[in-house]
């Protein structure tokens, strides 16, 4: 027996591979792809866009996806309907569908099964600008393999297809409502309203707490909001896991669409390692206030918005490179990949880079660190742009945080660090090289 567990950790550990980034192949690949990559011609004509929301509640319980203690319990009670959110965007030249999922993150099976079947709506991959709001207690049973169902719970292969035709649907309802729009963006610090989970292991820096919002109105006076946030929606505390919720991001478009605009999208900004600071003495308290105290600031913010024609829409997808996987285990010892993609599955990654105007969204594929959106929003303001930066885009890799911490005690860095060092460099170089592509 010893001797087995001797060959089976010779085989399934290594120690953390420290090699600095730029020396790695996946770092010269990566920066070749990023150079290679070309900004679509002007539009041809101004923007027109459309909008729509499904709603994939499903007809049965199902585990609910949201890590932790939650460990793939069913829901019982629907606090909130589940929606796929769309706008659509066209200008002659290039279309983009920009979509929300009400869940904790993109599931990576939908993203592969969107890859097959985007071509049913006009689109490929490359057109896609994907997000979710977080919400941890929402929709799970879409990831296979043993890490998978630690996350979202008893793998259900239905769930996957409920959400891609969702998708597909909504995608196709905001083509069919297309019109010529005005474009606008506002913003407002929120700053408040969350803190650094990371604060508890040591000194941290700034985080981006300001919210924004891009707003689209056509002729008509209907008007779609597309906002963004850094607070984590964990609201619902992990041991109430028998409610199906949309969190604090649900309220929030909610409230956006009863009192500002005719439909409201949220994308989870850069949440990794954020707590939000909520107000009440109940779970539905505490999102009903920080939903309300984010409304009004964005409801005051708006008067102050100058919508404008305009024909700027770019969209780059950006294939990453990545480092062996390095997840740590005891000390500084990794598990294999073979281990991991057994336990996880090997799922493509992508940055994604849309500029809508004057506006550019920075797309993860991970709970990016609010620290290291903050370090990139110098760089956008130099170039005259509006920064959004959000997470989960299709891929999955777990937490990207400032490499400065990798080797504190925290969830953040630890558990949940899966490509091991430097990547925080890394990403934010990869997402600076995509911003200095628009001129």
């Amino acid at each position: 027996m010893l001797v087995f567990l001797v060959l089976f950790l010779a085989i399934s550990l290594a120690p953390v591979d420290e090699t600095p980034y730029r020396e790695m192949p996946y770092y010269a690949q990566t920066k070749q792809r990023l150079a290679m990559l070309q900004v679509p011609p002007a539009g041809r004509q101004p923007l027109r866009a459309g909008w729509a929301k499904v709603n994939i509640t499903p007809s049965y319980t199902t585990p609910t996806g949201g890590y932790g203690e939650r460990l793939g319990k069913h829901w019982k009670i629907i606090s909130d309907s589940i929606f796929v959110r769309a706008i659509m965007l066209d200008n002659g030249g290039t279309k983009v569908a920009v979509v929300a999922l009400d869940l904790v993150i993109t599931p990576p099976t939908v993203t592969e099964a969107l890859k097959k079947r985007l071509p049913e709506v006009g689109l490929q991959w490359e057109n896609l600008y994907m997000g979710a709001i977080h919400s941890h207690n929402s929709i799970g049973g879409w990831a296979p393999r043993l890490v998978g169902q630690l996350i979202a719970g008893s793998y259900d292969e239905k769930i996957v297809t409920i959400i891609t035709n969702g998708v597909l649907a909504a995608i196709r309802k905001a083509q069919s409502n297309m019109a010529p729009i005005q474009i606008g963006f506002g913003e407002t610090d929120a700053t408040d309203l969350i803190s650094n989970r990371l604060s508890s292991s040591g000194p941290t820096g700034l985080l981006d707490g300001k919210i924004r919002l891009l707003e689209l109105r056509k002729k008509s006076g209907e008007s779609a909001l597309l906002c963004s946030f850094a607070g984590h929606p964990t609201l619902f505390d992990g041991d109430n896991s028998a409610y199906l919720s949309r969190d604090y991001p649900g309220s929030l478009v909610d409230r956006l669409e009863k009192k500002s605009a005719t439909f409201a999208l949220f994308l989870a900004g850069a949440v990794g390692s954020t707590a939000p600071k909520p107000r009440g003495k109940t779970d539905f308290q505490e999102i009903r206030n920080y939903a309300g105290d984010l409304a009004v600031r964005l409801e005051r913010t708006m008067p102050t918005i100058q919508t404008h024609p305009d024909s700027t829409l770019s969209i780059l997808t950006l294939p990453l490179g990545l480092r062996e996987p390095n997840p740590r285990v005891i000390g500084n010892w990794r598990v294999r990949p073979w281990l991991f993609y057994a336990l996880y599955g090997d799922y493509p990654s992508d940055l994604k880079a849309l500029r809508i105007g004057q506006t550019v969204l920075l797309g993860t594929p991970c709970d990016f660190s609010g620290e290291l959106a903050a370090e990139l929003q110098p760089l956008a303001a130099k170039k005259g742009l509006h920064l959004m930066v959000t997470s989960f885009d299709g891929g999955y890799i777990g937490y990207i945080t400032p490499d400065r911490y990798y080797n504190r005690q925290a969830y953040e860095i630890r558990d949940m660090n899966w490509f091991g060092p430097y990547n925080g460099a890394y990403f934010e170089e990869m997402m600076a090289g995509l911003l200095e592509k628009f001129n």
